[in-house]
């Protein structure tokens, strides 16, 4: 077909087909344009509050007496019950009562999920298909949550590379002079509970951390120095009950200017989280383990090499972390003996502190203490203590689960 045929059909098409066609497609639109959308056309949830005034939009949930309610005007609103006048919700909501304690689906059972209708009293649920439960005081509702997630948290939990939160953290120092400087910092850490909620008792807790420290001074004509510090550990703990959990652990350090080549750690204990709360926490910890020791060899001539030590000791630890408005504060405390030989324990303490400053980037600055209390020989001796001190910007690594 060639190119003046062609155009005489299209141009024929067009006159016979396309008011008709443009006819159709208006009638159409306006069919479903009038056609019922229930997502648009459902039932709000409604709140009143006791100065009279009335939100409608969406029921987020409610943490500790204080309800977030969602309206497309205001966003969401945070508000305590005592200025709550009535709640009525057409959603289901779990209403999980402070003295019930869920640690595995067997329980599940015992959550009431329903619409809610409540006072700055009672929070009543009414199942569907069933008659109302019995009224809950909201003294007693710690949380109120949608039923999805009552279903993801409790039937479900999130798969290896799901859940994981922490932060990552880097840091540089360059200096061109008539020395040259170069020194880089890093950490990750990272932690998953399951559930990974804080309304759920936690049945079991997996973390992982890497931090690291390289920095060398070279001069003309001069040796170079050198340092390097590097830590990785990880923890698994399963709860046995709310605040007590069992634990195995490994932990790997090596410390150029200690003359440490490897410091490996495998072993299992107990722990206790001694303060649970949303602004600070404290873990006790206690483990029984197998530690090896290998030491780099001298470099200085006639120094006789440090033999490796396999050692069978003990961690005793102390983790604690603060979630203040401006600032987050965490700490470490970790005493190592050795059993088999007393005189071969070590010690280490690190210390951060973040400021928030802009989404997932904060500021940070930190520290690491380590203590070796038996060093190698070495000319000159090496120093039983090693200090470090760093800065550098912090992402918030946040689940998405």
């Amino acid at each position: 077909m060639n190119a003046s045929l062609l155009r005489s059909f299209f141009c024929l098409f067009s006159r016979r087909f396309s008011l008709p066609f443009f006819a159709f497609m208006t009638a159409a639109t306006l069919v479903a344009a009038a056609q019922p959308n229930p997502a648009a056309n459902s039932a709000p949830d409604v709140l009143v509050l006791k100065s009279g005034d009335t939100l409608h939009g969406k029921l987020v949930n409610e943490v500790g007496g204080k309800v977030t309610f969602h309206t497309d005007e205001l966003g969401d609103v945070s508000i305590a019950w005592s200025n709550i006048k009535e709640l009525h919700t057409t959603q289901a909501f779990a209403v999980l009562n402070k003295n019930v304690k869920l640690r595995s689906k067997k329980n599940a059972g015992s959550i009431p999920v329903g619409t809610l209708d409540a006072t700055s009293q009672i929070v009543t649920v009414r199942p569907a298909n069933a008659v109302p439960l019995p009224p809950v005081p909201v003294a007693d509702a710690q949380y109120i949550v949608d039923q999805k997630t009552l279903n993801t948290e409790v039937y479900h939990q999130p798969g290896f590379f799901g859940g994981w939160n922490g932060a990552a953290t880097a840091g540089a120092t360059i200096v061109h002079a008539t020395q040259d400087q170069t020194t880089f910092s890093g950490s990750v850490g990272l932690v998953r509970a399951v559930p990974t909620v804080t309304w759920l008792t936690t049945r079991n807790r997996t973390s992982a951390d890497f931090s690291g420290s390289f920095g060398k001074i070279t001069e003309p004509g001069v040796p170079s120095v050198k340092t390097a510090i590097f830590h990785a550990g990880a923890e698994r703990d399963e709860f046995v009950s709310a605040r007590f959990f069992g634990l195995a652990q490994t932990a790997f350090d090596h410390n150029f200017a200690q003359g440490l080549a490897l410091q490996s750690a495998y072993g299992g204990g107990a722990g206790w989280e001694a303060i649970k709360q949303p602004k600070q926490e404290l873990d006790l910890k206690a483990t029984i383990q197998y530690e090896s020791q290998q030491f780099l060899a001298p470099t200085t001539p006639g120094v006789p090499s440090t033999p490796n030590q396999n050692l069978i000791g003990s961690t005793i630890s102390a983790t604690y972390a603060a979630h203040l408005k401006l600032l987050t504060l965490t700490q470490g405390l970790a005493f190592i003996p050795a059993f088999n030989k007393p005189h071969d324990y070590s010690a280490n303490e690190t210390d951060t502190v973040s400021f928030p400053s802009y989404k997932n980037l904060s500021f940070s600055v930190g520290t690491l203490d380590s203590y070796l209390n038996d060093p190698p020989v070495s000319v000159p001796p090496t120093k039983r203590n090693s200090f470090q001190f760093t800065m550098g910007v912090t992402y918030a690594i946040k689940s998405k689960y």
